[in-house]
């Protein structure tokens, strides 16, 4: 973990539900890591950083051995004990109070109620994009941590099922994608719809005054964070 972060009580830190944080909210895909750029405010450990670090171990896992439909499938077994999720381990840390600083991210309906109950000083960026969008924005990026296997033809169509329809699949093989590539994609977004409702932070949310809701189809990066940036002056 980086300095000024913790899970143990530390000179110079205090419990993160005392300090002042922006959360990020939102799933594979919404564009959380190009708009945390863009703010270019101090980050804490991100979500993979906390998972490997804080939720693997007590798993038993190694991080570098799994792909990302098998973290889907251990982090549901911890959610199942700690229904807050990440929201808790976050909740449970010890930080030096800073502002601005950023938490990338939390996701899903559970996450987002816990840490709104148990951390008072935060503020929630919610970053939305439809289905269609953020499959392409995966398939743009070229990271090891999005492996999984998949095969073309019948098993795409099978990872389209209840996540995106046919003519969208097209369109992205007509643009050149790789139809095997397509649906190992489709495989990691349908796995993570399992475990949480795009909608499910909004429920949450409601008549939350420290929450803004953003759509990254119609705000770039840079549009996103001088948005943002505003708010936040707004509320000081």
């Amino acid at each position: 973990m980086q300095d000024g972060f913790a899970f143990l009580p530390a000179a110079g830190l205090v419990p993160l539900p005392e300090a002042r944080l922006l959360i990020l909210v939102g799933l594979t895909g919404v564009g959380k890591s190009s708009f945390a750029r863009a703010l270019g405010w101090p980050l804490l450990p991100n979500r993979r950083e906390l998972v490997d670090a804080y939720v693997l171990p007590q798993l038993g896992a190694d991080p570098d051995e799994l792909g990302r439909e098998e973290r889907f499938a251990l982090t549901r077994r911890w959610r199942a004990a700690h229904p807050g999720g990440l929201a808790e381990a976050l909740a449970a840390a010890y930080v030096r109070p800073r502002w601005p600083l950023v938490f990338d991210g939390l996701r899903g309906e559970a996450e987002v109620a816990y840490a709104h109950r148990h951390l008072p000083r935060a503020s929630f960026v919610v970053l939305q994009a439809p289905l269609a969008v953020r499959l392409e924005r995966l398939l743009g990026r070229r990271d090891a941590f999005d492996r999984v296997a998949a095969k073309a033809g019948e098993e795409l169509l099978a990872a389209a099922q209840g996540t995106i329809g046919v003519s969208e699949i097209e369109e992205l093989l007509r643009r050149g994608h790789d139809a095997a590539e397509v649906a190992a994609k489709l495989r990691i977004l349908a796995a993570e719809q399992i475990n949480y409702d795009q909608e499910g932070p909004r429920r949450a949310l409601a008549g939350c005054r420290r929450a803004l809701f953003v759509d990254t189809t119609s705000h770039g990066p840079e549009q996103a964070a001088a948005l943002v940036r505003e708010w936040l002056s707004d509320e000081d």
